[in-house]
C-alpha cells in the first residue's frame, strides 16, 4: 500500500495576499527613507557650509583679506595668488562637492553687505526652489 504524501503548497489567494502586505509596506517605508535620506543631505551641506566658512575665516586671518571671487574656494586648499602670507591648505583634500554632487559657489562679496557667501544650490542644482531643491547659503 502506497502512502499518500501530503504537499504543502501555496494557494493564489495567499501569494496575492502575501505581496499586496509586501507592497502596503513597501508605499509606506519609501517616502519615509526619502525624506530621512533628504534632511541628512540638508544637514550634510550645512556642515560642509560651516567648515568652508571657517576655512574662509581663517585664510582672511593670515592673508588680511578673503579670497577673490575670481580664485573661489580654490584659494583654501593651495596658493593660487601666490600670496607671501598664505599658510593654508585651510582645508585638507581637495574641495568638497555638496552632498548632491555640485560645486558650492563662492561670492566675494556677498549678498546683504556680507563680506562673503557659500552657496548649495541644492539638489536641482539651480537657484531658487523648496524642500531639497532649495538653496542653502553659509550665512543661514
Amino acid at each position: 500500500m502506497k502512502k499518500m504524501q501530503k504537499k504543502s503548497r501555496f494557494t493564489l489567494i495567499e501569494v496575492v495576499i502575501v505581496i499586496v502586505i509586501l507592497v502596503t509596506l513597501a508605499s509606506i517605508a519609501t517616502p519615509m527613507y526619502m525624506n530621512y535620506v533628504s534632511q541628512a543631505n540638508i544637514g550634510a551641506a550645512k556642515t560642509q557650509l560651516k567648515n568652508l566658512s571657517d576655512a574662509i575665516n581663517g585664510y582672511r586671518v593670515d592673508n588680511k583679506a578673503y579670497p577673490p571671487e575670481e580664485s573661489g574656494l580654490e584659494a583654501l586648499v593651495s596658493n593660487v595668488d601666490d600670496l607671501e602670507t598664505w599658510k593654508g591648505p585651510y582645508i585638507q583634500g581637495v574641495l568638497p562637492k555638496d552632498p548632491w554632487g555640485n560645486d558650492y559657489i563662492y561670492r566675494c562679496p556677498g549678498e546683504d553687505d556680507r563680506p562673503f557667501e557659500v552657496i548649495s544650490y541644492g539638489a536641482d542644482g539651480e537657484p531658487g526652489g523648496e524642500d531639497e531643491n532649495a538653496d542653502l547659503s553659509s550665512w543661514e
